[in-house]
């Protein structure tokens, strides 16, 4: 099945359906793993699912030695890989300090997973009159985070974080610097917000124009 596959991608929600499924994630991560194929997760965390008697710490723990390539947000490490967050982020409503803990937390999961080359992690704050996005991506040596979108209006939400996620494997993949891997993404998803479906329509060449500079 693997056979001339260089990159693997799995979302957290597949081991979260049922004890199964996490076994056939556990499985194909380590037939992946053996034969060199980068391997990157989404922390997709869905309350909903999750309901076979398994925390999702003690499923993704075991998942997450096998990843290069790590995406989500502050509070889904906390949730799925128990990577605490200071409780006052959620007082602040300040970037610094989110990015702060971005960093905090990469560091966290690069330590505890060695195998893991890249961090990335996703802000998107709907207030009622403006909406903020921007990510950060911590590559172990070097912390990187992007312009900062905003926006009053948008039309579907749904897939921005798998737009995200395309735009890094795509960077990485390509060889990419850090930065502009960090910038397309980021543009990617922002982009998705104003596309009506669970999918992007957009160009490598409409994206690549959208970047803020």
């Amino acid at each position: 099945v693997l056979n001339g596959v260089s990159w693997f991608h799995f979302s957290a929600i597949s081991p979260a359906v049922s004890q199964s499924a996490a076994d056939v994630c556990l499985e194909v991560l380590k037939a992946a793993s053996a034969k060199g194929i980068t391997i990157s997760v989404d922390l997709n965390y869905r309350a909903k699912l999750w309901q076979y008697g398994k925390t999702p710490q003690e499923v993704m723990t075991q998942l997450l030695p096998y990843c290069d390539v790590v995406m989500g947000n502050v509070w889904a490490a906390e949730t799925m890989l128990g990577v605490d967050v200071i409780p006052e982020i959620h007082e602040s409503g300040q970037q610094s300090i989110y990015l702060k803990e971005a960093l905090n937390t990469s560091e966290k999961i690069m330590a505890q997973y060695p195998k893991c080359k890249a961090v990335a992690n996703t802000f998107r704050f709907d207030a009622k009159e403006d909406i903020s996005y921007y990510t950060a991506l911590h590559t172990g040596d070097k912390f990187y985070h992007s312009h900062t979108y905003e926006t009053n209006k948008i039309v579907d939400k749904v897939g921005s974080g798998d737009c995200f996620m395309a735009g890094l494997i795509y960077g990485f993949y390509n060889d990419h610097e850090p930065a502009e891997i960090l910038e397309f993404a980021t543009a990617a998803a922002f982009g998705k917000l104003f596309i009506e479906s669970d999918a992007t329509n957009q160009s490598v060449e409409e994206i690549t124009k959208s970047i803020l500079s």
